[in-house]
């Protein structure tokens, strides 16, 4: 029993300690990722997220966060996560030209336009598909998030914004990708409606 304790507190810690300093190393950036999502909305753009396993939970965790609501009533947003129909996600990834690495990137090339965001989600921030998605997504003038884990890989040399989570741990920078994702969820509601949640 002593020993679980000891695994629930430095659980808790970690994960305090990990949301402390994705705090002070991306408030900024939060601000300037929700910005762009907000004006993307208000252009009648859309939002598009992708990513794998946990973080393709996130994906659409967020986007129905958009379509829906958040936290106050006003009409819903044009987001989707492109990791939810699996006919597209199993036909491209058994395609012999194409295969898994552009499960995302084959759904940006037919659903995005110029003007939409792409948000890409990685811990790791070199999974070949999430990658490969959003160098087609700049290719075709989206404006790019990318979510990561410590220094963000590959993902940094291409994302307009980089969210990363200085942590080492997978389970903590995905406890900071979910906040970060319902603050810019806050964030964006705030701009389009200039309205917060009463608490």
């Amino acid at each position: 029993m002593e020993q679980m304790r000891k695994i629930v507190k430095r659980s808790f810690r970690e994960s305090i300690e990990a949301k402390q300093r994705c705090l002070d190393e991306n408030a900024e950036a939060l601000i300037k990722a929700a910005t762009m999502i907000a004006e993307a909305f208000d252009g009648e753009n859309k939002l598009m997220i992708f990513g794998n396993g946990g973080s393709a939970a996130d994906a659409q965790h967020i986007a129905s966060e958009f379509v829906n609501r958040f936290m106050i009533e006003r009409p819903p947003l044009p987001a989707l996560a492109l990791t939810t129909d699996t006919s597209i996600l199993t036909s491209v990834g058994n395609d012999v030209h194409y295969q898994f690495p552009h499960v995302f990137s084959t759904q940006l090339k037919a659903l995005g336009v110029e003007g939409d965001v792409a948000w890409a989600i990685s811990t790791s921030g070199t999974s070949a598909n999430v990658v490969k998605a959003l160098e087609v997504a700049r290719e075709r003038g989206l404006r790019t998030i990318a979510m990561t884990g410590p220094g963000g890989g590959k993902l940094a040399e291409i994302a307009d914004i980089l969210l990363a989570v200085d942590a080492r741990i997978t389970p903590r920078i995905q406890e900071c990708h979910i906040t970060m994702g319902h603050i810019i969820c806050e964030l964006v509601d705030y701009q389009l409606f200039q309205r917060i949640a009463s608490t």
